[in-house]
């Protein structure tokens, strides 16, 4: 399973960053790069989730904060385990979603269909595979990019360094923005029921 490790790794490769001896971006500095491109891949591609919960009896609402990861609702079946599927009207907000039903839910559960931001750490990834080169592309660019504006005014490198890394990291950030339109969730054939609450 692909590691925050194996990625920095190859962000350094795309940035030619290795010779550990003489490195342009500590590993810290990297990671925030590489977070910042895995928020973009995660607003363009997320992960879908399944959760089940409980409702609680004489209430409608449902609270987002055990959904790790949580972006949006996509649907929320109720009662579950029918066929076909029962779903729900809901609405979200603040945190809450709330079953538009008529009857009141006595604790029985609902299963919500949800988009969820990726994860990257030292243990494994939620990342599809292909997306990890788009992942890497994005997070050399804002490095190189991030560089040329460390190195603008500094007497050991001159301009030409800085604009160098600066057409370099936005052509990359150009790339990796053309990866997720192409990639994004939104270009994908599906079918969705919106739900008006009453």
């Amino acid at each position: 399973m692909t590691t925050l490790s194996d990625i920095r790794s190859r962000v350094r490769k795309d940035l030619r960053d290795v010779d550990a001896s003489d490195e342009r971006w500590d590993d810290a500095q990297l990671d925030r790069h590489i977070g910042r491109a895995l928020a973009d891949v995660g607003l363009a591609a997320p992960q879908e989730k399944t959760a089940t919960l409980a409702t609680t009896a004489g209430s409608r609402d449902l609270a987002t904060s055990s959904l790790t990861g949580f972006i949006t609702l996509e649907a929320a079946e109720f009662p579950i385990d029918h066929y076909p599927r029962a779903y729900a009207p809901f609405a979200l907000w603040a945190g809450t979603i709330t079953l538009n039903v008529v009857e009141e839910p006595g604790g029985e559960n609902a299963r919500l269909y949800y988009l969820a931001k990726h994860t990257l750490d030292g243990s494994g990834s939620s990342l599809p595979e292909e997306f990890e080169d788009v992942l890497a592309t994005g997070a050399g660019g804002y490095a190189a990019i991030e560089y040329a504006s460390y190195t603008i005014d500094r007497l050991s490198t001159g301009d030409a360094v800085a604009e160098r890394f600066r057409a370099w990291g936005e052509a990359r950030l150009t790339v990796f923005r053309e990866m997720l339109r192409v990639h994004a969730r939104e270009r994908r054939v599906g079918s969705r029921r919106l739900f008006t609450p009453a």
